[in-house]
């Protein structure tokens, strides 16, 4: 009777251990979660910077209407170019958020690609493009020198960089058009110049 008193009573101590163990565990990761700063696009190459005026380019889009890349647009509307590629997983999960975003941000949208023919029907033929403009161009993604896909730039009505970066999630995208907004270059030069304003 003795032991077994005994081993209940080691029992609810190591429970009530593994119970406090627990809420430090928690209480760290809360602590974690709130110290971590939020990561938008990466800018990963060495190109045009933000503030540059961007490229410009006069190609035929994928259907052959002629169109311009860069330079002041004449609608008045910011562009946001996406480099992809039609044989890309993300890209292809990324499109219908691209679509969304451009309609309610009211954005223009090039999408930039490269490869077959063939991979570029098969894309078109399982894709939508409503107001998307889609060229097909190794020479535009080597002024850029884009290294990753999917790549974004975002450029201003007037033809210059606002910001630029990679684009694997909807927050990435959204990454973009708030360094926009918030005049940083990316959300990184932003939650930098917070931490300086606070040291």
């Amino acid at each position: 009777m003795t032991f077994l008193v005994a081993s209940n009573i080691l029992l609810w101590l190591a429970f009530l251990g593994v119970t406090v163990v627990l809420l430090g565990l928690m209480r760290q990761v809360g602590l974690l979660h709130e110290r971590s700063s939020p990561m938008g696009a990466m800018i990963t190459d060495h190109g045009p910077d933000i503030g540059d005026k961007a490229p410009e380019f006069e190609l035929p889009d994928y259907f052959g209407r002629p169109m311009n890349i860069g330079g002041a647009a004449a609608d008045g509307r910011s562009t946001l170019i996406m480099f992809t590629a039609p044989t890309c997983p993300v890209c292809d999960k990324l499109f219908p958020i691209i679509k969304s975003i451009a309609k309610a941000e009211k954005l223009s949208v090039v999408m930039i690609s490269d490869g077959a023919q063939d991979e570029h029907k098969r894309f078109l033929d399982n894709h939508e493009l409503g107001q998307i403009r889609y060229v097909v161009s190794a020479e535009a993604g080597m002024a850029f020198q884009v290294g990753k896909i999917p790549y974004g730039v975002l450029i201003d009505p007037q033809g210059v960089i606002r910001s630029k970066g990679l684009t694997n999630t909807r927050e990435h995208l959204e990454s973009l058009l708030e360094a926009d907004k918030t005049g940083f270059a990316s959300l990184q030069q932003y939650m930098s110049s917070r931490k300086n304003k606070a040291a």
